[in-house]
């Protein structure tokens, strides 16, 4: 229960970055997939997850560059169940949205093995 919390508390104060690439997922926006934010997968919380997709998207800010190890052994859990995961800084989201939304769009692509 302590994560869902947490993970309600974390939807609530969404950073910039977060924001703005919430408001690109939400409501099926992408290929008609589910996008959930700031989604409990114990014992971590991601910023986005597609279940139906197994993917999930994390957005990384500086202080990524000191637990890069930590964000490896994550990544690397989380691959376990069948998840795929992709990061973008968040310098990414503000000064590329596009591009980041196009390589969310291959990704899935990719997945679902269907073409362009």
């Amino acid at each position: 229960m302590k994560l869902t919390i947490k993970a309600r508390s974390l939807r609530r104060n969404q950073t910039p970055f977060e924001r703005l690439l919430w408001q690109k997922l939400r409501n099926k926006q992408i290929l008609s997939f589910k996008f959930r934010r700031q989604f409990p997968i114990a014992p971590f919380i991601v910023d986005f997850c597609c279940l139906e997709l197994r993917l999930i998207i994390e957005l990384d800010g500086s202080q990524h560059f000191e637990q890069a190890s930590y964000d490896e052994e994550r990544s690397l859990y989380l691959a376990q169940p069948g998840f795929k995961l992709i990061r973008f800084w968040n310098n990414e989201i503000i000064e590329n949205t596009e591009a980041v939304l196009e390589k969310i769009y291959l990704v899935i692509l990719a997945i679902t093995g269907k073409e362009i």
